[in-house]
């Protein structure tokens, strides 16, 4: 297995991990920032409101983007699998 087999593959992995954890973790960051702006709004310097509608617009965002999400993760596993024999010889 040579060097530039072993970077594209980490490559490839890198990218497809920041493709499917991307927009959750957008919609976190938006979460977030819309209830501090409320929290700045109202003097609320409560710590644990923003956990629950982050938690809450995540979990939606998981039974949104899920499907989506798999598909990504099982069309590289299924790269990585059909490929394996280039990998080990």
């Amino acid at each position: 297995m040579s060097q530039e087999m072993v970077i594209s593959l980490a490559e490839k992995g890198v990218m497809v991990t920041l493709l499917v954890c991307g927009p959750l973790l957008a919609i976190a960051l938006v979460v977030g920032l819309v209830v501090s702006i409320f929290q700045a709004a109202t003097q609320i310097q409560e710590q644990t409101l923003a956990f629950i509608p982050k938690i809450v617009a995540v979990l939606l965002g998981l039974i949104f983007f899920g499907p989506w999400m798999l598909g990504h993760m099982l069309s590289y596993t299924k790269d990585i699998l059909m490929n394996l024999t280039q990998y080990i010889g």
